[in-house]
């Protein structure tokens, strides 16, 4: 019997042992494909600022905010307690700080105030490690940044709000926005009888006679409505128009902006998406009258680097949890990791993060020199960045559901951070494009744009000899190129998924055949070119897990280690 005000002995079964320690207090950006490819890319300038954001993001503080803002999401207010319309989100505080972070970082709109070349890169680099934190924040951070290219087809209006966007303020809160420290901007585009077929929206743009516009409509989903600014399409009498649309107006009044509802999605919770109705909305023609869609498609662009920058940040974030988790936990007399099964699959893993890692820092490599007005990577960027999407994006889902699988029933338990991932990793893959509308946009982009192909083949000869795989891979890649060129519009349509996937695993093996350790490019062609890979058109189709025989698994698995803060 234990005597009165005794603690009762805890019995040797409640000892805890055998459990892995939290993945926390490491450097995100200790990541050796990452550091590489931003040093070829033209950013090594930024490597101790974008480890600062790593050891920020390994904090076990910022693990604890991603927790809340995730489990307590935003909140739709429509009416103040005294019956006026105000149409406000709220946000958990936890929200905030993650925000103010990336703004203050300069994961938005930054680089577009910044001269250095590898500016665009270094963002990336930052969005890429700062998602590693928490991905649902940077929603109106993407959006923000792929809107200053559009909106530069106004100038009066980018004289005005560009500085204001680029502005490192995080500043919340709807107020005058030239009277605001710090703007963000969101995109409504898609409408509830369209979706992805813009052309079909109904949303009227009447001319109110003095330059703007009074926009009447129904938005079936709206990028982050806590936003400053919008661009937005409409049916001006000219064609479908794209504009800019102020939440408050110069006034102080608010615009004409009803949000009817907060969509209650799978993942992607703590961000805010919307159902919005425009009442006669004040807006401001950006472009050519009759011109949205290629207006506001420099704007889709950019969204979807950042697609791409997200879904190989998580594909990276699961590897890591997942090579964690076994380093440490031990079955049948040993660690999970030194078992050969095991190892096989944690290394198949980290070859699909190195692969998707290099790929999309080279394509924002390519979108800054774009931007600085080189033509040849601006046409690589035309083709590569939807394949990139419709492959990267894909291979998330599946990365991370192997991942969660190798932490066993603890991976399915949300304390693990992998169930959050999960359902987020569907989320890239089908916004700003879905695999079918960016499959479509790479045809566009061979047909109407030959030096696009042109641009990709240059890109894969960098890589010739390097590895005999691959040079039989990209001989295919051009046969089915010419193909897809010369086959009718039904064959070329039908055949548009595996080519663009075989673009993209050509592309990253010829990467990883020039720049990655000889180990990784080696296990990367034979799993994903060699006669074992499950298919010729682009990459395996058997589970992770099934590496040919030979791979230097400690080599490989070497990739996925992070180091401790210091």
């Amino acid at each position: 019997m234990t005597a009165p005000g005794q603690l009762r002995t805890r019995t040797r079964t409640h000892e805890v042992t055998n459990q892995v320690p939290p993945l926390a207090g490491h450097d995100v950006a200790s990541d050796l494909a990452l550091l590489d490819a931003l040093d070829r890319e033209g950013a090594a300038w930024a490597q101790a600022e974008i480890h600062q954001l790593g050891l920020l993001a390994g904090l076990p503080e910022t693990l604890e905010r991603a927790r809340l803002a995730n489990e307590h999401p935003p909140v739709l207010r429509t009416h103040d307690r005294h019956g006026h319309r105000i149409d406000e989100v709220e946000f958990h505080p936890a929200w905030h700080e993650l925000m103010t972070t990336a703004v203050s970082r300069g994961l938005h709109a930054a680089p577009w105030a910044q001269s250095e070349p590898g500016a665009h890169v270094a963002r990336a680099a930052k969005l890429f490690v700062w998602t590693q934190a928490e991905a649902g924040h940077l929603c109106p951070v993407s959006m923000t940044y792929a809107c200053v290219p559009a909106l530069r087809h106004a100038p009066q209006l980018s004289a005005v709000f560009e500085p204001l966007l680029t502005s490192r303020a995080y500043d919340p809160g709807l107020r005058i926005p030239a009277a605001k420290s710090g703007l963000l901007a969101g995109m409504a585009m898609t409408e509830k009888q369209g979706g992805s077929d813009v052309r079909a929206n109904s949303t009227s743009a009447r001319p109110a006679g003095d330059g703007s516009y009074l926009l009447t409509g129904h938005k079936w989903f709206c990028s982050a409505p806590m936003c400053d600014l919008f661009l937005v399409l409409g049916q001006a009498p000219e064609g479908l128009s794209c504009f800019l649309l102020p939440r408050v107006l110069p006034d102080g009044t608010r615009n004409h902006m009803y949000l009817q509802r907060l969509k209650d999605k799978l993942g992607n919770r703590s961000n805010a998406s919307a159902e919005v109705e425009y009442d006669d909305a004040l807006a401001w023609l950006v472009g050519e009258p009759g011109r949205g869609v290629p207006t506001i498609i420099e704007m889709v662009s950019a969204t979807r680097l950042d697609c791409v920058l997200g879904s190989a940040a998580q594909i990276r974030q699961a590897c890591v949890a997942a090579a964690h988790h076994a380093a440490f936990r031990s079955a049948f007399g040993a660690r999970l990791i030194d078992q050969p099964l095991m190892a096989c699959v944690l290394a198949d893993l980290t070859l699909e993060s190195e692969a998707a890692t290099v790929l999309a820092i080279r394509l924002a490599g390519a979108a800054d020199r774009a931007a600085r007005g080189d033509a040849a990577e601006a046409a690589l960027l035309r083709l590569a960045l939807p394949t990139a999407k419709f492959w990267i994006c894909k291979r998330a889902p599946a990365v991370t559901g192997e991942a969660l699988e190798c932490l066993g029933g603890n991976g399915y338990v949300e304390e693990s951070g992998l169930p959050r991932l999960y359902r987020d990793a569907p989320l890239n893959s089908i916004w700003e494009g879905s695999g079918n509308v960016t499959a479509l946009d790479m045809l566009r982009a061979l047909l109407r744009a030959p030096d696009c192909a042109d641009a990709l083949l240059a890109e894969t000869d960098r890589a010739a000899g390097g590895d005999r795989r691959l040079d039989q891979a990209a001989a295919l890649l051009r046969r089915e190129l010419k193909e897809a060129r010369t086959a009718g519009p039904a064959q070329a349509q039908y055949r548009a998924r595996r080519l663009a996937a075989l673009i993209t695993v050509v592309l990253q093996a010829a990467l990883l055949v020039a720049h990655a350790p000889a180990a990784v490019s080696d296990a990367f062609c034979a799993a994903r070119l060699g006669p074992d890979a499950g298919g010729e058109t682009g990459g395996p189709a058997a589970p992770f897990g099934t590496l040919p025989d030979g791979i230097d698994l400690a080599a490989v698995l070497n990739r996925a280690n992070v180091a401790a803060a210091r």
